[in-house]
């Protein structure tokens, strides 16, 4: 049993959210859906008390269990920015959630499960472990995605989403199998070690089986050519669902992306390089030129999710701690526009009701001048535009591919990222120069006004205060590459 503590204290923020969800599983079982608001914010409550349990832990790095997880400055740094999404993603569904009559206590308990396998998933450090984390977050999604029992695009989209999801499950498992089947290991420290020591080319079963759990990763990102599913469920969703969809899982699958290819697959790099480079460049292409045809803001967020996408994985093709740096830097970046785009997306609402048409943010300049201010804001920032913070974490990305040698690839990345440009500024002409339409309903909500607050003023004073993350996420890069 005393050998057992220290590893239990190690992972002391899963063990809070399991016996924190269980716990508010069984209070919302007993009392109902009158227990909904109270959940929810106990829920938040235990997100973020994972957190602080994550930041507690001082250890560089170290393994728990056989190898199976590990705990170190990259999971803590991607920990927190999926704690941070999944408490947002609660607050930002009070409102939604109650006007529409769907607050159940469930939603919260799933998004805290949720939660969890998305911790287990940046902590894995075994193809097995990875899988257990994945599928313990893609089930709590599944259901969440057609939470809005009584709408038929809510359970189409969970549909679509569960259908693909089991697809890409299976692509992932196989690639696993031929991974263990030709190295005779799933441990990443051990896969390291035999792939650092070959002398001749990988086995052609170890690169074939590389290239599914690519695949399957790479539709849990939502990468080209794996992201048919994102626009119809983005659109079908209830939106505070989207905006979680967008925010949290993105961020711990791009972790989990980094974690598998930079760790135990490191040596074999010029195999999967091309392979990152490829759909790296086909996501910020079709992410660009799709969302130019959109008229729904969802669908349309879900193409600008896909082209930002591309853009991280610019730093991940570089195979440098300076492209994992710029990787954690971005998913930040993006975490903050992305919440507060999404919190501006619930406010559209005209005689009680949701509206998600371009069209609808007409004149939005004069209707409700701090939120077309806001707005605008994460739209320039999403287009890369200086001073804004987003033109800093594309600028990461980019100077690791330019150091690399990648330079078409950065050459693609600034020209879709002018591309894509287009349709976020379109966005601000219709708020600023469209002859208004009807003015959405008011107020706000207290919650949503200051998510889009404090997200405004961490894009405009990015520039201000970057060191410290820019140092988090070296320090968190560092600890990934094997020596």
């Amino acid at each position: 049993m005393t050998d057992a503590l220290p590893e239990l204290t190690l992972i002391l923020p899963e063990l809070i959210l399991v016996c924190g969800g269980m716990a508010l599983l069984m209070v919302g079982a007993f009392t109902g859906d009158r227990s909904y608001h109270s959940v929810s914010w106990v829920s938040v409550l235990v997100i973020l008390g994972a957190g602080v349990a994550a930041s507690a832990t001082t250890e560089p790095r170290t393994t728990l269990f056989g190898d199976q997880f590990v705990v170190d400055a990259f999971g803590h740094f991607m920990k927190w920015l999926v704690f941070i999404g999944s408490a947002l993603a609660i607050v930002m569904s009070f409102g939604y959630n109650r006007r529409e009559r769907i607050g159940r206590p469930e939603y919260p308990i799933l998004i805290v499960f949720a939660t969890l396998g998305m911790s287990m998933m940046i902590s894995a450090n075994d193809l097995i472990s990875l899988y257990v984390g994945l599928e313990l977050q893609s089930l709590a999604l599944y259901v969440i995605a057609a939470f809005r029992r009584d709408s038929a695009r809510s359970s189409e989209a969970g549909l679509k989403y569960f259908v693909l999801g089991a697809l890409s499950s299976g692509m992932l498992l196989y690639g696993c199998s031929m991974v263990y089947g030709f190295a005779g290991s799933t441990g990443f420290e051990t896969l390291a070690g035999l792939f650092s020591r070959a002398d001749a080319a990988p086995e052609i079963g170890v690169v074939v089986g590389l290239v599914f759990v690519i695949a399957g990763l790479a539709f849990k990102i939502s990468a080209v050519p794996f992201h048919m599913w994102t626009p119809d469920v983005y659109q079908g969703a209830p939106t505070p669902v989207t905006a979680f969809f967008a925010i949290a899982p993105k961020v711990a699958a791009m972790a989990l992306f980094v974690r598998v290819l930079v760790g135990p697959f490191f040596d074999l790099f010029q195999q999967w390089q091309q392979i990152v480079v490829f759909i790296a460049i086909l996501s910020m292409i079709l992410g660009a030129l799709a969302a130019i045809w959109q008229t729904n803001i969802k669908r349309l967020l879900a193409y600008s999710s896909i082209g930002h996408v591309g853009f991280a994985l610019v730093g991940l093709a570089a195979g440098s701690t300076d492209g994992v740096r710029g990787v954690a830097i971005y998913m930040a970046v993006y975490l903050v526009m992305t919440a507060g785009t999404f919190c501006c997306v619930l406010a559209m609402r005209q005689n009680g009701r949701m509206v998600e048409n371009l069209t609808d943010l007409a004149g939005l300049s004069r209707n409700a001048p701090l939120m077309a201010l806001a707005l605008a804001i994460f739209m320039f920032s999403m287009a890369g535009i200086p001073p804004l913070a987003g033109f800093f974490s594309k600028l990461y990305v980019f100077l690791a591919a330019v150091d690399a040698g990648l330079y078409t690839l950065a050459v693609i990345g600034v020209l879709t990222s002018v591309i894509s440009a287009f349709y976020y500024l379109r966005i601000v002409k219709i708020m600023y120069f469209d002859e208004p339409a009807e003015a959405f309903d008011k107020p706000m909500g207290r919650s949503l006004a200051a998510i889009v607050a404090v997200s405004s003023v961490l894009v405009v004073a990015f520039i201000a205060f970057q060191t410290p993350i820019v140092r988090a996420a070296e320090v968190a890069a560092a600890v990934l590459f094997f020596s």
